[in-house]
């Protein structure tokens, strides 16, 4: 069983954020203004983190993971903010990977195969994968600005559902390699 992620006072959080600057490449905002802007999503649910965090790569990501870990804070993991029942705001180290992470790696025709990361835009998968022929199949209403980690964090599905399936049924493998 996994422990709860302790509440931090305002000291503790200064010195997580303080540690995530030192340690990560890509940029860190604990400031007011930035907690206010992640405290929310497309929900009306509001709660203000702790601070964001943008990581340009893995390696971000693994760090920022094990300095909350360390710190006793929730971690969570958001896309473009587009979650309709709170999914994506909660009183943690916010990782966002839409700005950075947002590469679509390789699309393989002939294995009907995409690798991307998780802060691509799903329409903008669909453009590259047009060009081969192919399609992302799940098709939520926010199309234009969910990103790929976020649909699979919520298994989104949208209008065309039922034949197409749910992100869960569109995604062969994932995989989370932390140092």
């Amino acid at each position: 069983m996994c422990p709860r992620p302790a509440k931090l006072g305002e000291v503790q959080r200064a010195a997580l954020g303080a540690a995530l600057s030192a340690a990560l490449r890509g940029e860190v905002r604990f400031d007011n203004a930035a907690r206010a802007v992640y405290a929310t999503d497309s929900s009306n649910y509001r709660h203000v983190p702790l601070g964001v965090v943008f990581p340009v790569d893995h390696a971000d990501v693994a760090s920022a993971s094990r300095l909350a870990a360390e710190a006793g804070a929730a971690l969570l993991a958001r896309g473009a903010g587009t979650s309709l029942a709170g999914q994506a705001c909660n009183e943690a180290v916010v990782v966002d990977m839409s700005r950075h992470m947002s590469r679509i790696v390789e699309i393989d025709a002939d294995r009907r195969l995409a690798r991307a990361e998780p802060g691509v835009v799903l329409d903008d998968l669909r453009r590259a994968a047009e060009r081969c022929g192919l399609t992302f199949g799940p098709d939520p209403a926010t199309h234009a600005w969910c990103t790929l980690g976020g649909m699979i964090g919520n298994n989104s599905c949208g209008t065309h559902g039922l034949y197409a399936g749910k992100t869960s049924d569109n995604v062969e493998s994932l995989r989370l390699v932390l140092a």
